[in-house]
């Protein structure tokens, strides 16, 4: 049945990753800006992140 076959193509296709997806839209619809905005944000969420551990004094030292 060619509905199966076309089921069993799909589930065979890899799907892209959240990373690649957002690549292709930054690169496909120019916009640019949004990339600063999300450095910053995985910068202050890996502070974030530090903050509750053990390197909390190294990053914190005033």
């Amino acid at each position: 049945m060619p509905e199966d076959d076309d089921f069993q193509r799909q589930l065979d296709t890899r799907q892209p990753t959240l990373a690649e997806e957002f690549w292709a839209f930054l690169r496909h619809n120019k916009k640019w800006w949004l990339l600063p905005i999300l450095a910053a944000l995985l910068v202050l969420g890996g502070l974030v992140v530090l903050s509750g551990s053990g390197l909390a004094p190294f990053i914190y030292p005033f």
